[in-house]
Order: C-alpha cells, then sequence, then structure tokens
C-alpha cells in the first residue's frame, strides 16, 4: 500500500495506491467522508471499499482531500475536492495508461463528489455510492445518470434519513439504459458499525455481476 504525493495547482495530496499486476487491470478511486467531520482516507468505511476493489484485481486509489492530513489546502465547500478527485483520476489514469475501464467510489461526502466526477468524465463505467448523503446535498445533476452502479445504505442511518435515499434510487432506476442495485444494510448507524464487511461483500457482488470475476492467478 505505498504512500504517494499527487501535485495539484492548490498543493500536494497524500494517497495511498494499490497497483495491480494484471496487465490493463481496471481502476478505482475511493473518496472519503466530509472534511470538517473528521473524515479521511483513513475512514474505515473507504478502507473497506478500497480493499475490495484491490481483491477484485483493480489498481486502486484514495487520497486524502485538501486540507486533511498532510494534504496542502483548505476546505473548499466541495468545489474544491471535486477538482482535487479530478487530478487524483489524472495521476491513477497516467500510471496505467492500458486500462479502460474506471470506477469510482466515495462514501457520505465523498459520495456525492463521486456522482459529480462521474458526471464530468465519461470514461467512467461504474460506481459505488455508499450512504449518499440525499438530505444533505443535491443530486439533481444526475439526469440521466450516464452509469450504471450500485448504491449501499443504512436502513437505520441516522444522519440520512432511509427514505431520502430511497427516493434518490426510485429516481434513478426510472432511467432508461442503466443499472442501480440498492443494498440495504439493516441494524447499523451512519458508519455502518460491526457491518463493513457487508459492505465489502456487496462491492464484490455488484462489480463481478458487472465486469465479471478477475483473472485466476497462476
Amino acid at each position: 500500500m505505498p504512500e504517494v504525493i499527487i501535485n495539484s495547482p492548490e498543493g500536494r495530496l497524500e494517497a495511498r495506491y494499490h497497483h495491480s499486476e494484471m496487465p490493463g487491470a481496471p481502476l478505482a478511486l475511493v473518496l472519503h467522508p466530509h472534511p470538517e467531520y473528521g473524515g479521511s482516507m483513513n475512514n474505515r468505511v473507504v478502507y473497506t471499499a478500497y480493499r475490495a476493489f484491490a481483491e477484485l484485481g483493480f489498481s486502486v486509489l484514495r487520497f486524502n482531500f485538501r486540507g486533511v492530513g498532510r494534504s496542502q489546502g483548505v476546505f473548499d465547500k466541495g468545489e474544491g475536492e471535486l477538482s482535487d478527485s479530478a487530478y487524483a483520476l489524472d495521476w491513477l489514469q497516467a500510471q496505467n495508461p492500458n486500462s479502460n475501464v474506471c470506477w469510482v467510489s466515495g462514501f457520505s461526502f465523498g459520495a456525492w463528489i463521486a456522482m459529480q466526477l462521474m458526471m464530468r468524465r465519461p470514461e467512467v463505467s461504474g460506481f459505488v455510492s455508499i450512504a449518499p448523503p440525499t438530505n444533505m446535498f443535491d443530486f439533481s445533476f444526475l439526469t440521466p445518470c450516464p452509469s450504471s452502479g450500485l448504491i449501499i445504505s443504512s436502513e437505520d442511518d441516522e444522519i440520512v434519513p432511509f427514505d431520502s435515499v430511497q427516493s434518490l434510487v426510485s429516481k434513478l432506476t426510472k432511467q432508461r439504459g442503466v443499472r442501480i442495485d440498492h443494498k440495504i444494510i439493516k441494524g447499523t448507524d451512519h458508519f455502518f458499525r460491526d457491518k463493513t464487511h457487508l459492505i465489502d461483500e456487496a462491492i464484490k457482488e455488484h462489480v463481478e455481476g458487472a465486469i465479471g470475476p478477475k483473472e485466476p492467478e497462476f
């Protein structure tokens, strides 16, 4: 899990990178929760998603938004964090020029940023959105949603009401040409305490269904 530093116009971004040994391996970028509420790339849910993609054979990057950890800059209410994500994706693609499959994933605030990034980057072919904060941020930009993907939510989320997420899922599933899987996890909170293994399982099941299992190693 090598530490890497990504240069952006606002300064350096601290990141962790897993490089797949599979030729032309797919790519995944994983984004963390709100910086002003303790969110970082070391969040347990973020690490679970990062590890799941790595075990699926992806080359995976997670990083700290500006002002978090050793990343330079200050919080920019989403606009700057979206820019950070674009530079992180550029870096990931530059390391893997032969890859033609790219996914984005995010948890909470990171899910909102990831979905915006997907709208701006046509090469993104799938997404995993974990506890998207549909009651706090506007997701109306997903009209239409350009890619199929997975939304994971807690039925007992105390921060994001379940009905709010369900409303987004219902809206997206009505769109033609995309498939939205909704994994509902019971008996846990917004941070999926004691249930992160179910996030791992949901990601692997969905991604393998979308692109197939990774090639066997000999």
